[in-house]
């Protein structure tokens, strides 16, 4: 009896483990006034425990060693069982040898629409449509992972990009916003479609060596700003032939206010060239540059 449970208990932890993500899932639906608040709040701990209690990859994990992420649910409008919301969605990577989290995705999507029934099981299928608000919270959670990966091998995100961009194809026979091509320049079809296109190789690159260079940090100081400073440049020669490009406004959505951070700090070195670059492949962010220390 003592060999079944140690069985069974083992059992039990590995599965506690297969999680890969630790995500905090908040749903806000103070745009609507006075309204019914239990459906909300089931709501969240309904994608708080789907996020949390799926097992992504079948990787098992420590819990120190999850993917820290959060999904910020802004609800707009809902009737009946209808919604429309926004999602606003984050994940950070801790740097070695030191407490830091750097900021790896930043992203709001804004063509978020939904059905729900209170107490519904959310059930993922990567072959199947079951419902946009699966589909959606599904596609995020394979960009997170993959993007996680990126930033410690090259395109080591690629599995998980995969069936990102599975569940975008499987969605796009639904009538939902975000998934197609026709929908706009910018949204779900063109961020997994851009991620594994050849032509934006350049922003996974950076993604790789920018996180290096902060894992460095702790050695050697200098010569990871010096290697984040390359992969930057690195980064602003994708801009003439891509000017404008969707991965590279949303590499800099995550790494903006970290990048003035870095360079505006000792030791010194030469980042001239790295401030002209900045401001040609990310000119929204022109006033951060000009606040740089150089």
């Amino acid at each position: 009896m003592n060999k079944i449970f140690t069985f069974f208990l083992l059992l039990s932890v590995g599965l506690l483990q297969a999680q890969q993500l630790n995500c905090t899932v908040t749903v806000n639906s103070d745009k609507l006034g006075n309204a019914n608040l239990q459906v909300f709040k089931t709501l969240e701990t309904s994608l708080n425990e789907f996020v949390n209690k799926t097992d992504w990859t079948g990787q098992t994990l420590k819990q120190n060693e999850k993917i820290n992420c959060s999904m910020f649910v802004t609800i707009l409008s809902n009737n009946s069982d209808q919604f429309t919301a926004t999602l606003q969605v984050q994940s950070s990577r801790p740097i070695f040898n030191s407490s830091y989290s750097s900021p790896v995705l930043n992203y709001n999507d804004k063509d978020f629409s939904f059905r729900y029934i209170e107490f519904e099981n959310l059930i993922f299928s990567p072959t199947a449509f079951e419902s946009n608000l699966v589909s959606v919270i599904s596609f995020y959670s394979y960009i997170i992972l993959g993007m996680d990966q990126d930033t410690f091998l090259l395109e080591s995100g690629n599995p998980n990009f995969e069936i990102a961009q599975n569940i975008a194809n499987v969605a796009q026979q639904s009538s939902y916003k975000g998934w197609s091509q026709i929908d706009g320049n910018q949204n779900r079809y063109f961020l997994i479609n851009d991620m594994l296109s050849g032509s934006f190789s350049a922003v996974r690159k950076t993604a790789l060596d920018y996180h290096s260079g902060l894992d460095l940090m702790s050695k050697d100081l200098k010569g990871a700003k010096e290697k984040i400073k390359v992969s930057l440049i690195d980064l602003g020669k994708l801009n003439s032939s891509k000017p404008n490009a969707f991965l590279t406004r949303i590499f800099f959505d995550a790494k903006s206010d970290e990048v003035l951070s870095i360079f505006s700090g000792g030791p010194s070195i030469s980042i001239s060239d790295l401030i002209e670059s900045l401001n040609k492949t990310s000119p929204l962010n022109s006033s951060k540059w000009e606040m740089i220390n150089y």
